[in-house]
């Protein structure tokens, strides 16, 4: 089976705050989804789409399905890719000027890889990396 398109629906407890921390990163906005119940954005040249709902809107449209605490427990990772170990450093700088926080530093690791991992204010784990 083929998909049309993919994308991520995740829970954020402040639209606003989701909103200013993306955009701050550089993350192009999907305006025609973003509401009063979720914010949207592009990921990547290949427009991966990204959908941050409040809990309980999520949760009323997917039924059966409750989405846990991401400050305390992981639901997915995304490994976003740099260009360079420059960009990697980059992107760690940023995300701390945007109100994320770092897990791990940027260090080499693995068979020739640089990257940090890193949380967005709402907990959702990111990593960055360069090989």
């Amino acid at each position: 089976m083929k998909t049309k398109m993919i994308w991520a629906n995740l829970v954020a407890a402040n639209l606003e705050r989701t909103q200013k921390f993306y955009t701050e990163l550089g993350f192009k906005p999907n305006n025609p989804h973003s509401s009063n119940e979720l914010v949207s954005f592009f990921l990547g040249d290949n427009e991966f789409v990204i959908h941050f709902f409040l809990k309980n809107s999520i949760e009323k449209n997917v039924k059966n399905v409750n989405f846990g605490d991401s400050q305390h427990s992981n639901e997915i990772i995304f490994t976003l890719s740099a260009e360079s170990q420059d960009q990697v450093d980059q992107w760690a700088d940023e995300v701390e000027k945007a109100g994320g926080s770092i897990i791990s530093a940027p260090e080499s690791f693995g068979n020739n890889y640089y990257g940090f991992a890193f949380a967005d204010p709402d907990g959702h784990k990111f990593n960055v990396f360069y090989r």
